[in-house]
């Protein structure tokens, strides 16, 4: 295990991450030492309380609970990108298309490493590639052979990704891993704005850089009907309780412009439902 490595893959999704350690001495005295005192097969617990003195002294079970159900999520788009990276020979077009899914697939390993130093010894057990079917159960048999499909899939993980955090950040109110939560949660939205401009350039029509208002209450503008879950009030133009179509007069403020400004959130039994599909 590469340290330096790990600390460079959290730096990523977390630029304060030398702020959190540096001033904490001790944290950084038996960070150094480390590799002096313990054992390689020790060093992930080592490595775990080094960032529970950075992301604060306790965590409570029910933090543990939504971090391991996040490093779930990622573990699940990181296998479905890194094996359209180097086990689907052909089906993501070279030169800019193949830099994209590998930055994304970067960025979701990133996410691994940090869920995973911060929960420590509590994180779950590490999933693999085998332990997913990213055909849905057969639901998308061409998504490693047709690449708007693989697109398309692709962006509703995103998109899940999205709502799942914004739907666990009450939980995490007033801990410090919410600012890494939500910084996650931020790179999942740029990553589903992407995948969306890199479909319109593949011939998929109508399409917007965020979700669009849809028709019959669901905003799926994937195509795929079988993940409209994830899109479930995202034509909603209540906001706080506060309908905002046409707010303090504002006539710019349209039905779709309403919809389309906000994100909605999903609770974490609708996740597993839709990662469900996913999960063997």
């Amino acid at each position: 295990m590469n340290i330096v490595n790990i600390l460079e893959e959290i730096e990523k999704v977390d630029g304060e991450i030398y702020e959190r350690l540096n001033p904490r001495r001790a944290a950084m005295k038996d960070f150094f030492n480390m590799g002096k005192k313990i054992t390689l097969a020790a060093m992930p617990l080592a490595l775990g309380s080094v960032f529970k003195k950075a992301y604060g002294q306790s965590t409570p079970t029910q933090i543990n609970d939504v971090l391991n159900f996040a490093l779930t999520l990622e573990y699940l788009e990181y296998h479905f990108y890194n094996h359209a990276v180097v086990a689907a020979p052909g089906l993501i077009p070279t030169g800019a298309p193949i830099g994209a899914i590998t930055t994304i697939r970067d960025h979701e390993l990133a996410h691994v490493n940090l869920l995973k130093g911060a929960l420590g010894a509590a994180a779950r057990t590490p999933l693999a590639y085998s332990d997913f079917d990213f055909t849905g159960k057969g639901t998308f048999p061409d998504v490693y052979t047709n690449y708007l499909t693989f697109l398309k899939v692709a962006t509703a993980f995103e998109d899940t990704g999205v709502r799942a955090y914004k739907g666990q950040a009450t939980v995490l109110k007033g801990n410090a891993v919410l600012t890494t939560a939500l910084q996650i949660h931020s790179v999942e939205a740029r990553h589903a704005s992407h995948l969306r401009q890199m479909l319109a350039a593949n011939g998929a029509t109508g399409l917007k850089p965020w979700i669009s208002l849809g028709a019959g209450g669901v905003s799926n503008d994937t195509g795929i009907a079988a993940v409209d879950p994830i899109y479930v009030r995202e034509n909603t133009s209540m906001q706080a309780g506060v309908n905002i179509v046409g707010i303090n007069g504002n006539a710019g403020v349209t039905a779709a412009i309403a919809a389309e400004s906000f994100d909605e959130a999903l609770t974490k039994a609708e996740v597993l439902a839709i990662a469900s599909l996913f999960i063997k």
